[in-house]
């Protein structure tokens, strides 16, 4: 018997957080195959192209995808990803999460983000280099980790915004994750906010001046290099996503 965690807007498809399953020895494929089919109408639906799904608490794209066998008494949470609009928002279970991609700041970088923490504590903010971040994609699965890691007492560290930092560096070590991906005084970078959506709607307009167009689909051949993935990584990696994949799962089996 597999236990299902229902988690967030998967709840509300459902009305419950918790379902059990004889699926036994079937796959993380045939887990959603089966929850689709069981659905009530008339309630919200369930993207699973948008969803985080975790085995045990480790995320599937660290062990075999959707291809994942599951055994008896194994735990499964799923966790949806709802995004929306031309801004890199969305929600991962109920936090509310925005990336902003701020241009470079003449050697202030640094400055500029520590400003912007004085002026909104309430948010939960991390400055990531823009060469480090695939995509919006790449970035909701990291925090989302890092999230999941928050509510389990997983953390890396004790604090959710250097969990995140330590995830996207692929490392335990908080001073080689700031060398790895943190923001330089001479590039664009990224901003992670997670708090109140009234809160993401005051920063963005405080920030629209100093945003730049992000060009993350530049950034594999950086990320390559800096992780050192060859191409017989890639190769060997059975995903359409196969580098942010790796980066993911590599995120996801840290152990502090």
């Amino acid at each position: 018997m597999i236990t299902i965690k229902l988690l967030g807007g998967a709840k509300k498809s459902f009305g419950t957080d918790l379902v059990s399953a004889d699926l036994d020895n079937k796959t993380i494929q045939n887990l959603l195959d089966y929850l689709l089919s069981i659905k009530p109408k008339n309630t919200l639906e369930l993207d699973t192209k948008n969803i985080l799904v975790a085995v045990n608490g480790v995320d599937s794209s660290a062990l075999q995808g959707p291809d994942t066998n599951l055994r008896p008494g194994d735990t499964v949470s799923i966790i949806p990803i709802i995004h929306g609009g031309s801004r890199m928002q969305f929600k991962i279970v109920d936090r509310h999460v925005e990336l902003f991609s701020v241009s470079h700041q003449k050697n202030e970088n640094y400055e500029f983000l520590d400003s912007i923490r004085k002026k909104f504590p309430d948010l939960v903010l991390e400055g990531i280099s823009s060469k480090c971040i695939l995509g919006p994609r790449h970035a909701k699965k990291i925090i989302g980790l890092s999230l999941y890691a928050e509510k389990h007492k997983l953390f890396l560290s004790k604090k959710l915004q250097t969990d995140i930092l330590l995830r996207f560096a692929s490392t335990t070590q908080i001073s080689l994750a700031i060398k790895t991906v943190g923001i330089d005084k001479n590039n664009d970078f990224t901003i992670i906010a997670i708090g109140k959506k009234s809160s993401l709607e005051r920063l963005y307009k405080y920030v629209s001046p100093y945003l730049s167009s992000p060009q993350y689909i530049k950034n594999s051949k950086h990320m390559r290099r800096l992780f050192k993935i060859s191409k017989s990584h890639i190769s060997a990696a059975f995903s359409k996503t196969p580098l942010e994949d790796i980066l993911v799962e590599r995120a996801a089996v840290l152990i502090k």
